[in-house]
């Protein structure tokens, strides 16, 4: 399933990638930074920062972007997004901003297109809800929180 939808590249965006999918098969776009050239973003081990894409867009109702984390970043440098996954509505017109989070045990550098993190569009499900004095007991019940069981350790 395909949808179009419409991107505005900001003044600081201007020559960069769009938001592309690398293989043919991938879920997500990658987000890039859109830093001023000469500008170094450091994140040091547990600080946070929003970082800009230097893009908007407008997506169609009944759809969603989520911002989530790049697997080589939350791996190699233990940075990740914080908000994970992070929700961009489809009524926001704003510039698309990542929060970055350092988990690691060294700074982390962020120069301009560097790839921070990517985006994935879904459909969204909008819920009515109707107030209960009671719901349906399960086996489960209020249970949770590793209720129904732990890891398996040999």
């Amino acid at each position: 399933m395909s949808i179009t939808i419409r991107i505005k590249r900001l003044p600081h965006g201007e020559g960069l990638p769009l938001p592309a999918y690398q293989t043919d098969r991938a879920a997500g776009m990658d987000l890039l930074a859109g830093v001023p050239a000469q500008t170094r973003v450091i994140i040091e081990p547990g600080a946070r920062e929003l970082v800009p894409t230097g893009i908007a867009i407008e997506l169609p109702d009944g759809y969603e972007a989520q911002v989530r984390p790049r697997s080589g970043l939350a791996l190699k440098h233990g940075v990740t997004v914080l908000n994970a996954p992070g929700t961009i509505d489809a009524d926001y017109r704003g510039e698309i901003g990542v929060i970055l989070i350092n988990h690691g045990a060294e700074a982390f550098e962020i120069s301009r297109g560097d790839r921070i993190a990517q985006m994935i569009i879904a459909p969204v499900t909008r819920a009515t809800l109707t107030e209960a004095s009671e719901i349906e007991a399960t086996a489960r019940g209020a249970g949770g929180f590793g209720s129904t069981g732990g890891i398996a350790r040999p």
